[in-house]
């Protein structure tokens, strides 16, 4: 296998098994960097495996139903991987104030379904930046954080 089918195949595990229909916090120590950079537009930057698992379980906590899930085939160029996504769920569980508008008190009920494309760079088989670029305006809206002009 050639080095990107490797961060292709790295970043397909993470997807699935951080970003997907359940989420194993094991595969943060496994797959990221112990500095990993995860930013994204809808919340604060995190860095560093405690804080990206501290960040998972509160979003989990928030939206128990949370799944991403890719619409693309990932493309790999030396030490970056793209990856389209769509994914949201909805709030049925703990209030929520990582978002950088606003904050959810407990279990509003209101879904979130969004779109979005990420860019993840890895050395030595392990991902220390993932960037994502998503449509947070129109989540922040489905949550009623934000009104539409």
């Amino acid at each position: 296998m050639s080095r990107q089918d490797d961060n292709k195949a790295i970043v397909g595990r993470w997807f699935t098994r951080f970003w997907g229909e359940t989420c194993d916090l094991g595969i943060v120590d496994e797959l990221a960097a112990p500095d990993m950079l995860l930013q994204y537009s809808l919340h604060e930057p995190r860095r560093g495996r405690e804080d990206i698992k501290s960040f998972m379980t509160g979003f989990r906590a928030a939206f128990p139903d949370l799944n991403f899930w890719g619409t693309a085939d990932l493309i790999a160029e030396g030490d970056y991987v793209v990856g389209r996504w769509e994914g949201g769920g909805t709030h049925t569980g703990q209030a929520f104030d990582d978002f950088l508008i606003g904050a959810l008190p407990a279990a509003t009920g209101r879904t979130m379904r969004f779109t979005g494309t990420t860019v993840l760079r890895l050395q030595g088989g392990m991902i220390v930046e993932e960037t994502g670029l998503d449509d947070g305006v129109t989540a922040l809206q489905q949550l009623g954080l934000i009104k539409a002009a």
